[in-house]
């Protein structure tokens, strides 16, 4: 009886939790909803959707399109994408099939070391390295600019991607690799055409997670990549990402004014890009759970 009453608590304690953590998500939806609604009744959603103009203290005239954000955002993140998905995968097939175990104890803290740099750090290297760099190979004024901040967030990106690649690809059965092996197909081969297919929905699910904190990423794009708020036109162009828009100007603007909301109404669409790629995510997780 003094068990079931103890074990009946901590199912209460870890219930609560949950429910703090619906609580908080619920809250964070309501707050970015009511702030938003005011913004969108007095921009209007057709202007604010489709303007690609943001000049919201303008003497002349006040301007509040994100489209250039959300291109700027999108460029950023598929850029990041481009370069980290390939070396990611490989990576994580090369640490899970073919590394020997003293490389992969070196490998793996050296990979958990990347995730733990503050994005800071990221967004300084950016400014006095990376930047520097691009600006020296492609002939620019500036490397502040959309490639910089794509090299960056792939750079933070690696660590999900390679860490969950890595855990699909070691759960593949023995017995296909086995099978492949013993139809006489290479080492290599086995790895290309059995391995990674198999784990492909695992490694799709780290590619959604890893372009999720792409999107997310604050402080590395608005160090590096020169915060120019207008439609770019190249990979070399300065961008102003929707993060970098929010911290830039939401510190300094008054209360209840409509560059106030409409700050807001930036960060609702971008919690719903980032809740949109999460779930697409996790719907493939537990496809590939359920596969296993």
């Amino acid at each position: 009886m003094r068990r079931e009453r103890k074990e009946r608590a901590i199912e209460l304690f870890f219930m609560l939790n949950s429910l703090v953590v619906i609580i908080v998500l619920l809250g964070i939806f309501y707050i970015l909803i009511s702030n938003s609604i005011p913004a969108f009744r007095e921009i209007g959603l057709r202007e604010f959707f489709t303007s690609a103009r943001w000049n919201p203290t303008s003497y002349s005239q006040i301007e509040y399109g994100i489209l250039s954000q959300v291109v700027s955002t999108l460029m950023v993140t598929i850029g990041s994408m481009i370069l980290s998905v390939p070396l990611g995968v490989a990576t994580a097939a090369y640490i899970s099939e073919l590394a020997s175990p003293k490389t992969k104890q070196v490998l793996k803290p050296v990979i958990e070391i990347l995730a733990g740099i503050p994005s800071v750090v990221i967004g300084f290297l950016g400014i006095v390295l990376l930047g520097p760099a691009i600006a020296r190979a492609f002939g620019l004024p500036n490397g502040l600019n959309a490639l910089n901040g794509s090299i960056l967030l792939a750079i933070m990106s690696l660590p999900t991607i390679i860490s969950l690649s890595e855990d699909a690809i070691s759960a593949v059965p023995r017995e296909y690799k086995n099978a492949s092996l013993a139809l006489g197909a290479s080492r290599w081969q086995t790895l290309i055409k059995v391995t990674v297919p198999s784990a492909l929905s695992g490694i799709t699910a780290a590619i959604m997670l890893g372009m999720g904190r792409a999107i997310g990423e604050t402080m590395a794009v608005l160090m590096a990549t020169g915060n120019a708020p207008r439609m770019p036109s190249s990979i070399f162009s300065s961008v102003q990402t929707m993060t970098a828009t929010i911290a830039i100007e939401l510190g300094e603007v008054p209360h209840h004014t409509t560059h106030y909301y409409a700050l807001f109404a930036v960060g609702l669409v971008l919690f719903i890009m980032t809740f949109a790629v999460n779930l697409v995510s996790d719907i493939i997780l537990h496809k590939y759970e359920e596969v296993e």
